[in-house]
């Protein structure tokens, strides 16, 4: 009974309480069959289901698209994209990095360790890549399409040239203060004629005279050869100035030789020669100049302006080459390079970059990008060396100055640096005096060459990087492009500051209270060595004003108007822009007024003229800035350069004229500005003092108590549309000052008279 009842308790409870259902497997995502099905499937590959029937089991499930996973399928993108940039910068590099290594023992001889360590630095920045998303390498910038004086098509100027920026000031005026301006309006107001020939009229500014040089027989004049004696004073200021100082292309004393045969019986006429020709020219250019207006007639004649003295002999030269161009010779790449010199002085900007391209063509043609054999004497070695590196310096100058690709491309095949000591001294030709310590006059070609290696090297990793962020925008609207291109030119520019180090004290300028050469710190005055030779003082002033314009040049584009985003590096960049124009400015004005080291120098006006727009471009966008008050100053020294020049230049004349207009009328708009500003907390200005290296030297009479740069609101400047309007008209000007020299005061009316006068009438 007990045993029966327990039994029937315990299946009777069983059956009252159900058993729990068992919990189903959870299956992340079924397999396709199951799924077809619509059956149950299980975690296992294959599923019990597909193994029972023997069928395939797959699961083609996509990856659920979820916000982390986007970003991390973009960052590997990127990290793709950078790693193919590597590899084609490395290929890229490979040219370049051949070229350091053959400079790696032109080490200066008082130090040696120093420089050949500035050429591994320089090697590691031509292979460095460009760290950012930003761009591409090879990018696209835009330029700026300016009808020049006496042409009705447009010519292009590049990113890194003076026309671009007055350019990007012109723009900004307009967009922001809706004043529209045709391509005709924004250019050549002041043409080049009307410098020399009277004002332009409203109605004239379309109407300009555009002659060609065949149908210029009203200015035609006869032509103006000077006798033995005249010719070789001309000559010889050649030696002491561009011979030293620009193009160490010629042998002076195989020169000599040359034109004393030229000479015929008698004296009086000597046969012709395109060399001596363009030579006699420089001369004649650099010589008038030297002297003020009222007395350069004696010799620019009826020319009216220095700057085209010489022109006959530079046509000459010109017809005479045109024989040789089929089978050019050394003598041939001499004249272009001189040739792009005359015109480059003359402001003919276009016409010297036609010569300097002919100049590379020329060079390749006759073998100077190779290593010069072993079996020619040293002396011609040397020479085809010098003729090398001089193209080079040319192109390199005109192409950063215009904004214009290159054509030579650094590789392998370059040949080293010329030797610049005693041996080669001796084998030049010239007799100056050496320096010490193995220096001598060609040392001066050795490091302007160093210079511009480095500057090329940073111009071109800069403005190979596209200017346009991933997303379209502009660098100066987008803060992270801004950052990346600012943190690449400061890498770049590493490489100028190590040459600027390296120099030998024997070519720099002395300082007064032991001021630094090559420094931006507030600068002391000049101590010029007055024992010194002129060629000598010359190389040392030039060398640093060069070094002082590239910097200039290369920050440039940091600075930027109307509202922008804030960065702190990319506005240290636009301060040490306005330092380097600051000191420029101050060099080129005590040299002109205590020294006669510049007179007559074309290309420091021109560097002078680039400071001085760079500066009023800084005063605009920038009425609050770190350096107002000591730019604004150096805008003063700039009328005091320019009224100095234009005792021998007329353009410098229409420069004054044309900053006095600017400067007065952004003065005006500054002023209020500057009184809303907001006091700096000293740390600030601690730390710009650091990282720029100024100090303002008269805190109370400062602008820059505000803040360090202009923010995007309270700092704009208020124009109403007359002043925007006249604004604009002045800065329309501007491009007409770096392309000023009238065509028809080079080219005479080409008719047999004057052919034949020079013994070339006939056919050719």
């Amino acid at each position: 009974m007990s045993a029966g009842f327990q039994g029937s308790a315990w299946d009777a409870t069983d059956m009252s309480t159900p058993r729990p259902r068992q919990k189903r497997a959870q299956v992340v995502r079924a397999c396709d069959a199951c799924r077809r099905h619509r059956i149950k499937c299980d975690n296992q590959i294959p599923c019990l289901n597909c193994k029972s029937r023997g069928g395939e089991c797959s699961n083609a499930a996509v990856t659920p698209i979820i916000l982390p996973s986007a970003y991390r399928e973009i960052e590997r993108l990127r990290q793709k994209v950078q790693e193919l940039e590597r590899e084609l910068q490395h290929e890229r590099s490979k040219a370049a990095v051949g070229l350091e290594g053959q400079t790696h023992g032109l080490a200066t001889p008082h130090s040696s360790k120093t420089t050949s360590s500035q050429s591994h630095s320089q090697s590691q920045s031509q292979s460095q890549v460009i760290d950012s998303a930003y761009g591409s390498p090879r990018g696209s910038w835009d330029g700026i399409n300016i009808r020049t004086a006496r042409s009705t098509g447009e010519t292009w100027y590049g990113p890194s040239s003076l026309f671009y920026f007055i350019g990007r000031i012109s723009s900004y005026l307009s967009s922001t203060y809706q004043q529209t301006h045709s391509s005709d309006q924004m250019l050549d107001l002041n043409p080049p004629s009307t410098l020399l020939d009277g004002p332009i009229t409203a109605d004239s500014s379309n109407t300009v005279d555009r002659r060609l040089p065949s149908q210029a027989g009203d200015r035609a004049q006869e032509a103006n050869f000077l006798s033995p004696m005249q010719e070789e004073y001309f000559l010889d200021l050649y030696w002491q100035s561009y011979h030293t100082a620009l193009a160490p292309v010629l042998n002076e004393a195989e020169f000599k030789e040359h034109y004393r045969s030229l000479w015929v019986t008698g004296g009086d006429s000597r046969s012709a020669s395109a060399l001596v020709d363009i030579v006699v020219a420089l001369g004649m250019q650099y010589g008038g100049s030297m002297l003020p207006t009222t007395r350069q007639q004696y010799v620019v004649g009826n020319d009216k302006d220095a700057t085209v003295a010489g022109r006959w002999y530079y046509l000459r030269c010109q017809r005479l080459l045109e024989y040789d161009l089929e089978s050019p010779s050394i003598s041939t790449l001499q004249c272009q390079i001189l040739c792009a010199v005359y015109l480059c002085c003359g402001t003919f900007q276009n016409m010297a970059d036609n010569f300097a391209g002919g100049a590379v063509r020329t060079a390749y043609m006759l073998g100077l990008h190779l290593e010069p054999p072993a079996t020619m004497s040293p002396q011609e070695r040397e020479t085809r060396k010098r003729l090398w590196w001089t193209v080079y310096l040319l192109e390199s100058k005109l192409g950063m100055k215009l904004g214009r690709p290159f054509l030579l491309r650094e590789s392998n095949a370059t040949p080293a640096l010329p030797d610049h000591g005693l041996d080669a001294a001796m084998h030049s030709g010239s007799n100056f005096a050496p320096l010490g310590g193995n220096l001598t006059w060609l040392s001066f070609n050795v490091e302007h060459t160093k210079l511009f290696m480095a500057a090329r090297s940073a111009y071109t990793a800069f403005y190979d990087n596209d200017l346009h962020s991933a997303n379209g925008q502009s660098m100066w609207t987008d803060l992270p492009s801004l950052e990346a291109h600012a943190e690449l030119l400061s890498r770049h520019m590493k490489g100028l500051e190590e040459w600027a180090n390296a120099v030998p004290s024997a070519l720099t300028t002395a300082r007064k209270n032991n001021g630094r050469p090559f420094s931006t710190d507030e600068p002391t005055l000049l101590d010029v060595d007055p024992f010194a030779p002129l060629w000598l003082q010359r190389q040392r002033l030039l060398l640093e004003m060069i070094y002082h314009n590239l910097c200039m040049n290369l920050y440039r584009p940091f600075i930027f108007f109307g509202t922008a985003p804030h960065s702190i590096l990319a506005e240290q960049n636009a301060v040490k822009c306005a330092l380097h124009a600051i000191t420029l400015t101050k060099i080129t004005h005590q040299a002109l007024s205590t020294t006669t080291i510049l007179h007559g120098w074309h290309e420091a006006f021109q560097w002078q003229w680039n400071a001085a727009m760079t500066l009023v471009g800084y005063v605009l966008a920038y009425p609050r800035g770190a350096t107002l008050a000591a730019a604004r100053d150096a805008i003063n020294l700039c009328l005091e350069v320019f009224d100095i020049f234009g005792n021998s230049f007329t353009v410098a004349i229409s420069a004054a004229t044309i900053v006095r207009k600017l400067i007065t009328k952004i003065d005006f708009l500054v002023q209020p500005t500057a009184g809303r500003q907001i006091p700096l907390e000293n740390t600030e200005a601690e730390r710009l003092a650091s990282v720029t290296g100024f100090r303002e030297s008269n805190p109370e009479r400062s602008l820059t108590e505000g803040s360090f740069m202009a923010s995007s609101t309270d700092s704009d400047v208020v124009l109403d549309d007359a002043t925007t309007a006249s604004l604009q008209d002045t800065f329309n000007m501007a491009f007409g000052v770096d392309q000023w020299a009238d065509l028809n005061m080079l080219w005479p009316s080409l008719d047999d008279g004057f052919l034949n006068t020079q013994g070339l009438g006939g056919g050719m």
